[in-house]
């Protein structure tokens, strides 16, 4: 069956359409996203600016036809920590249901990190024991370990690199200068801050295999030396923390707008890469993490396995 899966982060609004069955690879029939930079759109009161609306229900209305024209029988649409948190989100989502008929699924951080953690789980399978999981988005950092499908804790923390890159570093996309050493410093303090009583909750699980996850830890991965896209999914690609350190070091020293130069890095989330790589950085630090495999799966995986097997008749 063919389905179509909406994803409406806190950079970009992502269509995908696979084909899939229960018990089968979904294998990628459509990909097309929209960078609306919505964590980067909420005004002081909390809100979700008119501006960011409008772009969102217009994206919304285009993928939708886009999903419907390619055959898709179901469309699982989805909003992460942007909308989750704007304080006008009813608002949002009501205006988005009646102008294109559409009904965005609000997803808790906790539950984006169980289902990020189920597609990770699907990709490397049972050998991998037990499990720990990490994934940066433009919002939040969910981490998540376990032994089973779904983990035995999942927490998400306001550490995504949109976020920290507009109210911590306030760095503008196209800034000829890059933040301070003060400002970078002050950002890592208030990284490990938030991570304190994390490490300690996931000192406590343990795992086996730890596993990052999200255009983030690609990009670091990348820059570290990684396979490129190219190469196909099935590459295998880890990330170091002294790869990352190294990594850290000298793009702490580029101005944003040069970021997108370097090989791997996409330019709608070109400028959000130092604060991608201080809290990428801390989280391994933090939980005693040498190295990080790479996983192609995500959240947006994780919720057509989900349906998938929802729709498995009993």
């Amino acid at each position: 069956m063919r389905l179509g899966v909406l994803d409406v982060g806190s950079n970009t609004v992502h269509l995908l359409v696979v084909d899939a069955h229960h018990g089968a690879h979904p294998w990628p029939a459509h990909s097309e996203k929209v960078v609306l930079r919505l964590a980067e759109q909420i005004g002081p009161d909390g809100a979700l600016t008119e501006e960011g609306a409008d772009g969102l229900v217009k994206a919304v209305g285009v993928a939708r036809t886009a999903a419907a024209g390619l055959g898709a029988v179901d469309l699982i649409a989805f909003a992460t920590s942007a909308v989750r948190e704007a304080t006008n989100a009813q608002e949002v989502l009501a205006r988005v249901r009646d102008e294109t008929g559409v009904r965005l699924e609000v997803l808790s951080g906790a539950d984006e990190a169980r289902m990020t953690f189920l597609a990770v789980r699907r990709w490397f399978g049972w050998s991998a024991g037990r499990l720990l999981a990490l994934d940066i988005g433009g919002g939040s950092l969910e981490i998540a370990a376990g032994i089973d499908e779904y983990p035995d804790i999942a927490v998400s923390l306001p550490l995504g690199a949109g976020r920290l890159t507009r109210d911590r570093l306030r760095v503008d996309p196209d800034s000829a200068a890059p933040p301070s050493a003060g400002a970078v410093e002050e950002l890592r303090e208030y990284v490990d801050g938030l991570l304190d009583p994390v490490a300690e909750k996931m000192a406590e699980t343990g795992w086996e295999r730890p596993v990052a996850t999200s255009k983030t830890f690609r990009m670091l991965a990348r820059l570290a030396g990684a396979a490129p896209s190219g190469a196909g999914l099935r590459v295998r690609r880890s990330l170091t923390r002294d790869g990352l350190r190294q990594v850290l070091g000298f793009v702490r020293h580029i101005p944003p707008r040069h970021l997108s130069e370097l090989e791997g890095v996409s330019v709608g989330r070109a400028h959000q890469l130092l604060a991608g790589a201080v809290v990428a950085e801390a989280v391994m630090r933090r939980l005693d993490v040498r190295s990080l495999d790479i996983c192609p799966w995500a959240l947006r995986e994780g919720l057509i396995l989900r349906r998938l097997d929802q729709l498995t008749p009993m």
